[in-house]
């Protein structure tokens, strides 16, 4: 089988999250004062691993459950569309997010050596979301799988790669990791729109099912809100530099994300607010990191 088809597996656009995490976490931690490039590779690629992982299992799942036959795909959600096509088998895709979560223990057990035993329940949290989101964590609901993803694919692996720099958990470091985990929480919660009537099929629990549309919208809207007002918060309290105000840029393409959500309910709305939200979470942190480096050179 073409290698091609298991890298398109891992769904490699949503994985430069990952590397925006990693690029953050990295400057965080250099602001402080210590960096190392191989410690940050390191946990980088063990973050990545774990990305691969619950991404190739969620496609996997979603398929064995039958979901995938009731999912409109879109370019932002409904998974990667190789096992419906056939272009892999369940077996395939089940090996390749058991093969990268088993190359992710051994970097975390690394980690945890070198840097402390600190490092253990932010990757213990990491290995349960892993395993358990999608069988078990969406099916749970009130606002839990929106903040497992914020958590998991957020604020904790910002955290965990200026540990591993520094060593032990800055509370400025803390606080700079808050508003990845808003993005990331909102991430998902914008992608589970299109899917509310799929999802709920198989009993999953999102906040569009349980809240309604309007309500979920509201939710959104008030994390995006509160992701802009800690940063200002942060630089009004001198817990970040002035320049982490160039994340505001983003502001535009979070108030398009917003606008989609509220009025006409049609797919290519709702398409070009998922867009602008990947340009709002991507390019928020990004342009948050830039802030930092660019406080270090002057």
């Amino acid at each position: 089988m073409p290698i091609a088809i298991w890298f398109a597996e891992t769904r490699p656009r949503f994985l430069m999250l990952s590397v925006v995490l990693a690029w953050l976490g990295g400057a965080i931690a250099a602001t402080s004062g210590e960096f190392h490039w191989g410690h940050t590779l390191l946990a980088a690629t063990g973050l990545l691993l774990l990305h691969v992982s619950v991404n190739t299992r969620n496609d996997h799942e979603d398929f064995e459950s039958g979901l995938d036959l009731r999912t409109t795909r879109t370019p932002f959600s409904g998974g990667s569309g190789i096992l419906p096509q056939g272009r892999m088998t369940p077996r395939q895709v089940r090996m390749l997010a058991l093969g990268a979560f088993a190359l992710a223990v051994p970097i975390g057990a690394y980690l945890t050596w070198i840097r402390g035993i600190e490092l253990v329940p932010l990757l213990l949290f990491g290995a349960l979301a892993v395993l358990f989101y999608t069988s078990r964590i969406q099916k749970i609901g009130f606002g839990l799988p929106e903040l497992t993803a914020g958590l998991g694919l957020g604020a904790l692996p910002v955290l965990g790669i200026t540990f591993v720099n520094l060593g032990s958990y800055d509370p400025r470091a803390i606080f700079a990791s808050i508003p990845s985990g808003f993005l990331v929480l909102n991430l998902l919660l914008m992608n589970e729109f299109p899917d509310r009537e799929a999802d709920a099929s198989i009993g999953r629990r999102t906040l569009p099912i349980q809240l309604g549309w309007r309500g979920a919208a509201i939710v959104y809207t008030t994390v995006l809100s509160a992701t802009y007002l800690w940063i200002g918060a942060g630089v009004f309290l001198g817990l970040l530099s002035p320049w982490t105000l160039l994340a505001l840029a983003t502001l535009p393409a979070a108030a398009l994300a917003v606008s989609g959500l509220f009025g006409p309910r049609d797919l290519p709305r709702l398409n070009r607010s998922m867009g602008a939200n990947v340009i709002v979470v991507l390019g928020t942190q990004f342009l948050m990191a830039a802030g930092l480096v660019i406080s270090i050179w002057m």
